[in-house]
């Protein structure tokens, strides 16, 4: 099909062109944001060893005022014992809400009868374009 007297084959030329120069600039984004954010980290980790000499929780400054907090994030290595530990004290709120999106499409393929209640399916088309081996 043409669009307005271009051809596919140019359509597709000035896409690949125009996705690789927007590799080429995210690769250079993510370089600068990198540096940028290992200076910051530097930067953090001054401000937290002043924070632990003087003792403070916080410090106001003319620029800003900063805060030192416990972040603390939970992990599990035994993903058994732990679905057990759920369902055995009914906490499913431990969980995140989110689908894992392979497991449930196997489930439904394999279950084509069962649908879950409460579960909405987006379908919408998208376009791959491969360069050739040529180009």
């Amino acid at each position: 099909m043409e669009n307005e007297g271009v051809s596919i084959e140019s359509l597709t030329r000035v896409y690949i062109k125009m996705r690789t120069k927007k590799e080429e600039m995210n690769k250079e984004l993510e370089a600068k944001i990198s540096e940028l954010e290992e200076k910051m980290k530097t930067v953090k980790t001054a401000i937290l060893e002043h924070m632990k000499d003087v003792g403070a929780e916080s410090i106001r400054t003319e620029s800003g005022t900063v805060y030192r907090t416990v972040l603390t994030r939970y992990t599990t290595n035994d993903w058994t014992s732990m679905h057990k530990f759920i369902l055995e004290h009914e906490v499913p709120d431990l969980l995140e809400k989110r689908l894992q999106q392979t497991n449930l499409k196997a489930f439904l393929e394999e279950n084509p009868d069962i649908i879950p209640p409460g579960l909405n399916a987006n379908n919408e088309y998208s376009v791959t374009v491969k360069r050739s081996k040529n180009g």
